[in-house]
């Protein structure tokens, strides 16, 4: 029966509007034109002139023939062009593809070719790398290639295209009348991840999701208006964790930085009085262990955000010292970046270093927009006792998760199986409801923010010729958090030394996936042959990496 709710009250664009983060710097630019957005060595940009310029790349790219769910890749630093690409493409009705500039040109020609890429946009640190993936594509139909050319860093070693970025914005009308999504569930980006397969899986984010997950950032850090936020965190990296659109929201100032140093990201944080920053744990570290004369003149108060490695009870003091407020966060590609938060009791600030430390590590409650994050039996899909031992999968539901693995109708009907987002890393839940990772039911190794395919590495070993069996677990690492181990059983007679396998994986790996140790000798074997991968994560140690 129709109810008196359903009749008359018809949803119109009057009182319906799909939700994007393209709205977020529409309002920013009307209320707030002459703020600053954009601090890219001596420029400065207000985000009236943001805004144009969005625009201006929407209009360009349309009139390029580029429009509702063609693909753009760019290959960027945290750059000027690179917050501009996070509007400006999807005003266009396109989906950005932030390509991961620290991957080898096979597989940056994999998810140019498997997204469909019609135009890419590359600055002139990446041309060489570009460069030998667009000869590796498969693909013949031709890219629109548009080339960056960046002050701060200087001229490219090669060029790409027959036009430059600026060239093709000033093509491009300012006053660009865009539209919002006619659906929010339309793509907005694509970001590849490293998959249980050797070829990285396409995850496709939604306009409601990046909503969603953008305005959750503000509340868990209660990020106040003007926040001067410092990109030490890839843009690339899940879209830079939402923030691009969270800083507009915010109407804050994006601080970009090329590269993750300790004396730039010092610099930066004194010159433009940085308030938020984010990070691997590698990041939190670098400035903890860096010379006192270099934190001179620091000001306390700066907040920052850890993920992937639960931050150790040294980090934590480290930070405290500098009298910068950490928060713990953790997510995976799928879910947009971080999804639970590791909110924070005032009542846990009288306890000593270590448990606050054990407390901080736990992975925490869901974010505030998204529906739930529990710890469930894979099997029944039951929630597991809140008594912080009994082991389960940790699972997503609600508006903070992807669409779907691009062309994986297999791999998406997993992942969403039972009504939950699998995320494949197993933890227990405590009678408070945090939850805290234990194991990985992945092969996946997380070193320095960066997911890396055990598979992919044992692949690359396999085509070695003195290579009888390999297997690649994750071993524990100060700097990194986890770095990649081999264990190699070699043919007989067979004389390859350690050099020999680091050199032969380096011509086949991105640098990050190489193995920082391997090990030679039998790899055990259950009677089918099957390696037990539990046995040589002990060896590795893994498991103390794992449960902080």
């Amino acid at each position: 029966m129709t109810s008196i709710y359903d009749q008359h009250l018809p949803r119109t664009e009057a009182n319906f509007a799909p939700l994007s983060p393209l709205g977020f710097i529409e309002r920013t630019a009307e209320v707030y034109p002459d703020r600053l957005a954009i601090v890219h060595g001596t420029l400065r940009q207000t985000w009236a002139q943001t805004y144009a310029r969005c625009r201006q790349l929407a209009s360009s790219l349309q009139r390029a023939g580029i429009g509702k769910n063609d693909t753009v890749a760019v290959m960027l630093p945290n750059t000027q062009p690179m917050v501009e690409a996070h509007f400006g493409v999807p005003m266009a009705g396109a989906v950005l593809n932030a390509l991961n500039t620290r991957l080898d040109p096979e597989a940056i020609a994999f998810m140019l070719d498997h997204g469909e890429a019609r135009a890419v946009i590359v600055d002139p640190e990446f041309a060489g790398v570009m460069a030998k993936a667009l000869a590796l594509r498969q693909n013949p139909a031709p890219l629109l290639l548009i080339d960056v050319e960046d002050a701060v860093y200087g001229p490219a070693s090669q060029k790409l295209g027959t036009t430059t970025y600026e060239e093709f914005l000033a093509g491009g009308d300012p006053q660009f009348a865009w539209e919002l999504p006619t659906d929010e569930w339309d793509a907005i980006a694509l970001n590849y991840t490293s998959g249980t397969t050797g070829n990285p899986k396409g995850v496709v984010y939604h306009h409601r999701g990046a909503a969603t997950n953008a305005i959750s950032n503000v509340l868990e850090w209660d990020m106040p208006k003007h926040a001067v936020y410092l990109w030490t965190l890839p843009m690339f990296h899940c879209n830079g964790w939402c923030f691009p659109w969270t800083v507009a929201a915010r109407a804050g100032v994006n601080v970009c930085l090329r590269r993750v140093e300790a004396q730039a990201i010092f610099d930066a944080i004194r010159n433009h009085g940085v308030t938020h920053y984010c990070g691997a744990p590698i990041v939190h570290g670098l400035l903890v262990n860096a010379p006192a004369a270099m934190k001179e003149g620091v000001p306390a108060g700066v907040k920052a955000m850890v993920a992937g490695a639960a931050p150790p009870a040294s980090m934590i003091e480290g930070m405290e010292k500098m009298g910068f407020d950490l928060t713990h966060v953790y997510g995976l590609t799928e879910v947009y970046g971080p999804a639970t938060v590791c909110a924070r009791h005032e009542a846990w600030n009288d306890l000593d270093i270590g448990e606050r430390a054990r407390l901080n590590a736990r992975q925490g409650v869901r974010y505030h927009l998204q529906r739930a994050a529990r710890v469930l039996d894979p099997e029944t899909l039951q929630p597991v006792p809140w008594d912080g031992e009994t082991m389960g999968e940790i699972m997503f539901r609600g508006n903070i998760a992807m669409k779907g693995y691009l062309k994986n109708p297999k791999a998406t009907e997993e992942a969403f199986a039972g009504g939950w987002f699998h995320s494949g890393d197993l933890a227990v839940q405590y009678p408070d409801g945090y939850i805290k990772i234990k194991d990985r039911s992945k092969d996946i190794i997380i070193s320095g923010g960066e997911n890396i395919s055990s598979i992919e590495v044992e692949d690359v070993l396999y085509r070695h010729p003195d290579v009888l069996a390999a297997a690649v677990v994750a071993k524990p690492d100060a700097r990194w958090g986890e770095t990649p181990c081999a264990f190699v059983e070699l043919k007989a007679g067979a004389q390859t030394t350690v050099e020999d396998i680091v050199q032969h994986c380096k011509k086949h790996l991105a640098g990050f996936k190489v193995p920082r140790a391997v090990v030679f000798g039998d790899i055990p074997k259950t009677a089918t042959g099957k390696i037990q991968k539990f046995e040589l994560r002990k060896q590795a140690g893994s498991a103390a990496a794992i449960d902080v």
